[in-house]
């Protein structure tokens, strides 16, 4: 099996390139071989590497700033993604494409399912639904992948944002009227490639069909208990506390103004996905854990 792994830097992309190759031979491109801002130049690249499978990693993540760039959001996110299924449909290759919670508005009270109507309320989260729209119609076989609250150790996230923070202040506000699942990005990672076998496998079989599932970590929390989780796992990792913090303070949106609304709820169902697959999710607070395990090493 070939596959070809857009993002390959990004934090789902990095670890991407280290679970996806017990699968097959692994072409990884980032930024430099691949400008999602110039969608047509993706073309000749698909054909050039002819891959089985598309991995599609890459996105303009900047939230706040796509409010004022969202025509360029909206290439990267949601032209490209269309080009890609485009191809990978002349090449019968199954695509598998990452999504958002923010494609919801965030006004309904339980978890969102699978059936729930997209009703974006910012730049961004319009730019990923045009994504997922322009891969729905190609006619490609394709798997859609929302996820939530990525993080990992490295980049740029609210897990490390969090750690140093905790390192410089002594006073911490952190919105406590947004809820999510926070999604450790090596979970994606793996449960990515576990659901690529079964796939291409469905594939061969004839049995596949596509769809958009969700793949997050199976409950959820707001930023402030996300916030003070973290900081009660660092406490732990380290010998000596180097924390200034001493003390954590749960504020509402209203008194943390961003560029870009974000939606109050956007906690998704994992139920089709964990059925579909066979695959389960764990919950939040474990995958945090995992992944401070992880950073010992």
């Amino acid at each position: 099996m070939r596959i070809l792994l857009f993002g390959k830097n990004g934090q789902v992309g990095w670890e991407l390139n280290r679970s996806l190759p017990p699968l097959g031979e692994v072409i990884a491109l980032g930024r430099e071989e691949a400008d999602f801002s110039q969608p047509e130049a993706l073309r000749n690249i698909v054909q050039a590497i002819k891959p089985d499978v598309i991995v599609n990693a890459a996105a303009y993540t900047a939230v706040d700033k796509a409010e004022d760039e969202e025509v360029l959001a909206t290439t990267v996110n949601g032209d490209a993604p269309g080009v890609l299924a485009e191809e990978a449909k002349k090449l019968n290759a199954l695509l598998v494409h990452y999504s958002t919670d923010y494609v919801f508005d965030g006004k309904k009270d339980t978890p969102y399912t699978e059936l729930d109507e997209p009703n974006p309320i910012n730049a961004y989260g319009r730019s990923k639904l045009a994504g997922e729209e322009s891969v729905r119609l190609s006619g490609c076989d394709y798997l859609i992948l929302r996820t939530s609250w990525v993080y990992s150790d490295r980049g740029d996230n609210f897990l490390l944002k969090i750690i140093q923070l905790a390192s410089e202040k002594e006073e911490l506000n952190i919105v406590d009227d947004q809820r999510g699942a926070p999604t450790w990005a090596r979970l994606i990672a793996e449960r990515t490639a576990q659901i690529i076998l079964l796939s291409t496998g469905k594939r061969e079989a004839g049995i596949f069909g596509p769809g958009i599932y969700h793949l997050v970590t199976r409950d959820c929390t707001t930023w402030y208990e996300l916030a003070k989780q973290i900081i009660k796992e660092a406490e732990r990792q380290q010998d000596d506390n180097l924390f200034l913090v001493k003390n954590i303070n749960p504020v509402s949106s209203d008194e943390f103004v961003t560029r870009a609304k974000r939606p109050k709820n956007t906690c998704l169902s994992v139920e089709v996905m964990e059925k579909k697959f066979g695959i389960e999710m764990p919950a939040w607070a474990h995958a945090l854990k995992l992944c401070f395990k992880s950073m010992e090493r």
